[in-house]
C-alpha cells in the first residue's frame, strides 16, 4: 500500500517533496532573497568589486555600520541578501573556516573552497526535519592563488562561479547593465564605476534614494578594503551626474 503525504504537507515540511518534485520551503527562502536589497559582484584582471544597497532605517543609525558587506578574510569579502541574522551565522562560519585553513596550511584558503563549505552548511538545512533553510544568498569575492574569483551560494546549498553577478530585488535591472557593459578587460576603477551604476539604477527603478556600500580586493595587494564614505559618494555622484 502506497503512503502519501497529507495534502499540503509538502508545503509545510522541508523534508517532503511536492508531487512535481519541488521543495517549497527552499523556494520560499529564495523568494526572501529575491525581495531583498540588491547586491553585486564584478571581477576584472585587477581585482574584485562587491557592492550592496544599504537600507538606513533611521537617521540615528550609524551610517558606517554595514549589514550587507563583510570582510571574511584578508583576501576575501562577502555581500549578503536576505535575513541578516541568518547571514551573520554563515559569515561567522566562513571566517572560522578561513582561520582554520591558515592555522593548518599556513596559507589563505581558495574562494571556491570557502563557498563550497558554506554551500554544504546551507544544504544540510534542506533535508532535516525541524529546521528551515537559511533565508539568505551570498556573493563571495576575493583574490586567491588562481586570481580574482567570484562565487554565489543560495538557500538550496548550490554554488556557482561568475564573472559578474547581481542578486536581490534589482537583479534584472543590474543584470541588463552588466550584460551590456561588462568586459573581461575592465580596470578596477571601471569595475567599481560599473558596480555603482548597477546599484544606483536598481534603486532608481523603484523610485528610491540610492544608498550604497562598495568594497574591493585588488590583485596587487590581495587585501579586502571597504571604500570610505567619501570614495563611495564620489562614484555615486558620477553615476547620478552622468544620467546614463
Amino acid at each position: 500500500m502506497s503512503v502519501f503525504a497529507v495534502p499540503g504537507a509538502y508545503d509545510r515540511a522541508i523534508t517532503v517533496f511536492s508531487p512535481d518534485g519541488r521543495l517549497f520551503q527552499v523556494e520560499y527562502a529564495l523568494e526572501t532573497v529575491y525581495r531583498g536589497p540588491t547586491i553585486i559582484g564584478i571581477t576584472c584582471p585587477e581585482g574584485v568589486v562587491i557592492g550592496a544597497e544599504e537600507k538606513i532605517e533611521s537617521k540615528l543609525q550609524d551610517p558606517n555600520f554595514s549589514q550587507k558587506i563583510y570582510e571574511v578574510d584578508e583576501h576575501l569579502g562577502a555581500a549578503v541578501v536576505g535575513i541578516s541574522s541568518d547571514a551573520r551565522i554563515l559569515i561567522d562560519e566562513s571566517r572560522i573556516y578561513c582561520q582554520s585553513n591558515r592555522l593548518m596550511y599556513d596559507e589563505p584558503v581558495d574562494v571556491e573552497i570557502v563557498t563550497k563549505r558554506i554551500g554544504d552548511v546551507m544544504q544540510i538545512y534542506t533535508q532535516h526535519a525541524g529546521v528551515r533553510p537559511f533565508g539568505v544568498s551570498l556573493i563571495f569575492g576575493g583574490v586567491d592563488r588562481t586570481g580574482p574569483r567570484l562565487f554565489t551560494a543560495d538557500p538550496s546549498g548550490s554554488y556557482r562561479s561568475y564573472k559578474a553577478v547581481a542578486i536581490g530585488i534589482g537583479r534584472e535591472t543590474a543584470e541588463k547593465i552588466l550584460e551590456d557593459e561588462y568586459r573581461e578587460d575592465l580596470t578596477l576603477e571601471e569595475a567599481i564605476k560599473l558596480a555603482a551604476k548597477c546599484l544606483v539604477k536598481a534603486v532608481q527603478a523603484r523610485d528610491e534614494k540610492p544608498t550604497i556600500k562598495l568594497a574591493i580586493v585588488p590583485t596587487s595587494t590581495k587585501r579586502f578594503r571597504m571604500l570610505s564614505k567619501e570614495e563611495t559618494e564620489k562614484y555615486l555622484a558620477e553615476v547620478l551626474g552622468s544620467g546614463t
